[in-house]
């Protein structure tokens, strides 16, 4: 006669007590549990006075976000000298009045933008484990998959052209300049490469002469991207959409990425290589979820003030 095995009731009480706790804590506290990162980068010409530059990302803004506003606002308490935005401002068509009202007070500051795809397009309902499944494969957004049919568009041209009233520079493949504290900043941009929107040939040629700074700037970091950026010369490149892996193992890190880069660069700052050239890399977990995924575990919403320091002589 075959061995029956069974789990024991109070075992098995305990497991669904154990998952209701976790769900309830990254639902419910860490996806709200706001954080400041602040990082040093040494970047700047010696003798350079050092230059404050807030970086925002993956607002995912869902009407009725009351403290992730608040603390959006609070943010212009620190007086940076630039703002960056990296996209992912949306994840709800009826929320850009509320992401401009939190943005509002940072708005008065020099700043800059590029868009990611939740920016263009509604999100949908997803199986979390197909994550899991592109990093097997490497296909990931439209790097490989087919594209999304049917999907609701956001009304981005909204945030831009609010972006653009305050003076914010448009990075959409593009370059723009911003002075901020009596220096000039040169910018480079690109499209969200998650969904294949990335026009590098429309942007090449490295930094700018005249300026005190170039900076890249792109939502998703794809390998394509960074290595352009590298080997033209960037000393520095911002990007957000990983979200720092959101459901991340303690003492561990993240499993996936949302794109092609490792996930030991997920978030934070790191370096990259290419043709012979470092760039320094500064990635943002980002401050907000996916509407349909409302969940941080490990991984909590954050912006990070950048000090962008002298480089040693």
């Amino acid at each position: 006669m075959r061995a029956r095995y069974r789990i024991p009731l109070n075992a098995a009480l305990a497991v669904t007590a154990v998952s209701a706790a976790t769900v309830a804590y990254a639902a419910g506290f860490e996806a709200r549990s706001f954080r400041l990162r602040r990082v040093t980068v040494p970047v700047l010409a010696p003798g350079a006075r050092p230059l404050r530059v807030l970086h925002v990302s993956d607002i995912h803004m869902v009407s009725g976000q009351r403290k992730k506003q608040r603390w959006l606002r609070s943010l212009a308490g620190l007086r940076p000298d630039a703002v960056i935005n990296t996209g992912d401002n949306l994840s709800d068509p009826e929320a850009v009045p509320e992401v401009l009202d939190a943005l509002g007070p940072l708005l008065e500051f020099p700043g800059a933008y590029v868009f990611g795809s939740n920016d263009y397009y509604a999100p949908r309902l997803r199986n979390p484990a197909r994550y899991l499944a592109e990093r097997a494969t490497g296909r990931h957004g439209l790097n490989g998959n087919a594209p999304a049919r049917n999907v609701p568009r956001n009304p981005w041209w909204e945030l831009r052209d609010a972006f653009d009233d305050a003076g914010w520079a448009d990075l959409t493949n593009a370059r723009g300049r911003i002075k901020a504290a009596g220096a000039e900043i040169a910018l480079t941009g690109l499209d969200d490469p998650h969904i294949r929107r990335d026009r590098y040939d429309e942007v090449a040629g490295g930094p700018e002469t005249g300026a005190d700074l170039s900076l890249a700037v792109v939502h998703a970091p794809y390998l394509r991207t960074l290595d352009a950026f590298t080997a033209d010369g960037y000393p520095l490149i911002l990007a957000g959409h990983t979200h720092g892996g959101q459901l991340c193992v303690p003492f561990y890190g993240a499993l996936v990425t949302n794109c092609d880069i490792d996930p030991g660069r997920v978030k934070g700052l790191s370096t990259h290589e290419s043709a012979g050239r470092t760039s320094y890399l500064h990635v943002s977990a980002g401050c907000g979820t996916n509407r349909y995924t409302p969940v941080r575990f490990a991984c909590p919403p954050e912006a990070t003030l950048l000090t962008l320091a002298p480089r040693e002589s």
